[in-house]
């Protein structure tokens, strides 16, 4: 099966983006963000497209942009945080090295503020990311080959962690803790 060497999901603020970035330094390839690809796509912001256009029509354009990006993208593939309640995009992940960035509620208000401009969390944002996990997490845990927490970690030491549970070769030197 071709396609990404490295597919990351998890929820918002877990490190997708920060991790896929040095994990496609060490592995020599580039990292693709399919929220990027959404917003590139339909010329607004991903919250943008949330208020103006609603979440069914966000997901439409997700699904779209993660089949597209896992039938074409080799390196590491950052997937956004809602994107495996697609059952088909679950289909697609299937049998693909897929890691689920993992944390909890505490460490998501150190890194997320939980007040930023996040269209799911603008009400009561513990509660929403609360429900959010409850629903995803056991998605997540379906398409992960490996599950990997990023409590109390760096960005280094979690894609040190991804690239052993792959058995990935890193281009680059592992950088000093």
């Amino acid at each position: 099966m071709t396609g990404p060497l490295v597919v990351l999901v998890g929820p918002m603020g877990a490190g997708k983006s920060t991790v896929g970035a040095i994990l496609a330094e060490r592995l020599g390839v580039t990292c693709r963000d399919t929220d990027q690809d959404v917003a590139e796509q339909a010329g607004k912001s991903v919250s943008d497209i949330f208020l103006e256009e609603g979440e069914p029509h966000f997901r439409e354009l997700e699904r779209a942009a993660v089949a597209t990006a896992l039938g074409e993208h080799g390196g590491v593939l950052a997937l956004g945080g809602g994107a495996v309640l697609a059952e088909e995009t679950r289909a697609l992940l299937a049998g693909r090295p897929v890691v689920f960035l993992e944390m909890g509620l505490t460490e998501a208000v150190k890194r997320v503020g939980l007040d930023a401009p996040r269209p799911l969390l603008v009400i009561n944002p513990r509660q929403q990311w609360r429900r959010l996990m409850e629903e995803r997490r056991p998605l997540y845990t379906e398409v992960a080959r490996v599950v990997v927490s990023t409590e109390d970690r760096t960005p280094d030491q979690v894609a040190d962690e991804i690239l052993t549970a792959l058995q990935l070769p890193s281009t680059q030197p592992e950088k000093q803790q």
